[in-house]
């Protein structure tokens, strides 16, 4: 328990790092200590699933204490983690991560394919379609045959 204790109170410590001005520049762009705090945290949890306690809004003070699990992109790696806003910025072109990355397409890929592997897929389902509203009509007798070739046709 000692060495988990001392790993967080890294995490919340803030070192010098070049005065006022750098610090304020750094909370505007949304850099710095907290890059480098969110760094910490997970070479602290190693992937390992982590559960959040209490969420405090910055500017009011409001705090939520409760059970919260992380979205799935925070669970990955610092790494990943940049590769992943690398990735959208580049609006997904491989081309790009080559270039910016320095790697070959086939490494760009096997990358792409190991973090979508970590991510849960959400699957959407298409609703009815028009189409579909009117057979179900036809077959329940709602409306007649030159009808439903009527509206199918639009």
């Amino acid at each position: 328990m000692k060495k988990v204790e001392k790993s967080i109170d890294k995490v919340k410590t803030r070192p010098y790092n070049g005065g006022r001005k750098k610090r304020k520049a750094e909370k505007k762009q949304g850099t710095g200590t907290m890059t480098r705090e969110w760094h910490e945290l997970t070479k602290m949890t190693q992937g390992k699933e982590i559960v959040v306690e209490r969420v405090r809004e910055v500017e009011s003070g409001i705090a939520i204490e409760g059970s919260f699990a992380l979205p799935p992109l925070a669970n990955l790696s610092a790494e990943d983690q940049v590769f992943v806003m690398a990735f959208v910025r580049s609006h997904g072109s491989l081309k790009d991560m080559e270039n910016l990355f320095g790697i070959s397409y086939p490494t760009v890929k096997n990358r792409v394919n190991r973090i979508a592997q970590q991510l849960q897929f959400v699957e959407i389902v298409a609703g009815p379609t028009e189409g579909d509203n009117v057979v179900g009509e036809l077959e329940r007798g709602e409306i007649t045959v030159e009808e439903a070739l009527r509206r199918l046709q639009k």
